[in-house]
């Protein structure tokens, strides 16, 4: 396989991770400030922080307002991580290895780009939004099942996946780092019933609420929540499974110790963490450190294979 064709198909499977991503983290913040009391001002800047793009958004807008926000994570075509402007990095990956992947992959990418301009385009009216974003999420499922189930498993379908989990490993991070940090204050005896709210949209911005209901079976609480969203090995957007998915990708391809021994680094990592006993500060430079791992193993994949 060309090392050009390999970057195409793991870039395929960011893209189309990072756009079903973000459309989730708008949704699950419209429902979280709705269910909320009105005099806890948490607003829309915790979606650019999670999406790294505060600085870009600062010099295209004056305020930071839902229309605003939404907007410009849905369809600004100005920023480069917009929903939009994923779908259409992902598209054009898509076209370049078309002759790779199953040819109704390509034509479900082609539509759901198309349908996306479409509706996530028009002026800033957030009417129709929620289920526009759902649609994109549905779809992104449905590409998955599609290549999942129609394309040979071979090293292109390792790269894609590699691409799809290393995506969701730096998500996964972003959304505990900044969630804990900016949804999760101290909380006082008057917001104190809904501290269970605010730890219930960690899990829904990662899809986990149900998944961890099943295992936990236990009132959600922070130290519980991070021990299921880092550790656990069986639930597709927790760290350790999202890393070990990568290394299971790895074990079919030659020339791989390198990136293995940076993978087997960030277990070491997870391994000695006292999440029970962390506090918001050390957090914080925890999750750095993962994610500061995680680029490392990226880096290392570009520098091996592309």
């Amino acid at each position: 396989m060309l090392s050009r064709v390999a970057s195409n198909i793991y870039w395929l499977g960011r893209y189309l991770e990072r756009a079903e991503n973000t459309a989730r983290i708008i949704n699950v913040n419209t429902n979280l400030l709705l269910d909320l009391p009105k005099h806890i001002k948490l607003g829309w800047q915790p979606l650019l922080e999670i999406t790294s793009t505060s600085d870009s958004f600062k010099a295209m807008y004056t305020e930071v307002n839902e229309l605003n926000v939404s907007y410009f994570l849905m369809a600004e075509p100005n920023n480069p991580s917009s929903i939009l402007s994923s779908l259409m990095a992902a598209r054009e990956n898509a076209r370049t290895i078309r002759e790779i992947i199953p040819r109704e992959v390509w034509e479900q990418i082609n539509s759901l780009y198309l349908v996306a301009k479409e509706q996530l385009s028009q002026p800033k009216n957030n009417r129709h939004r929620y289920d526009n974003l759902n649609k994109i999420i549905q779809s992104n499922q449905a590409i998955t099942g599609t290549l999942a189930g129609s394309m040979t498993h071979d090293e292109g379908y390792d790269f894609l996946r590699m691409g799809r989990n290393i995506e969701r490993a730096d998500m996964t991070t972003r959304i505990i780092d900044v969630r804990t940090a900016t949804l999760l204050p101290n909380v006082d005896q008057d917001i104190a019933p809904f501290e269970t709210i605010q730890w219930m949209s960690v899990l829904k911005s990662l899809t986990g609420y149900q998944m961890y209901r099943r295992q936990m079976r236990l009132r959600i609480n922070r130290k519980d929540v991070l021990s299921f969203l880092l550790l656990d090995e069986k639930f597709p957007r927790a760290l350790k499974h999202t890393l070990k998915q990568v290394e299971y990708c790895l074990s079919d391809l030659p020339n791989s110790e390198q990136i293995t021994n940076k993978l087997s680094q960030l277990y070491e990592e997870l391994a000695h963490a006292q999440l029970k006993t962390l506090r918001q500060e050390s957090l914080h430079e925890f999750i750095d450190d993962l994610q500061l791992g995680i680029h490392s193993v990226h880096d290392a994949l570009s520098r091996q294979y592309f």
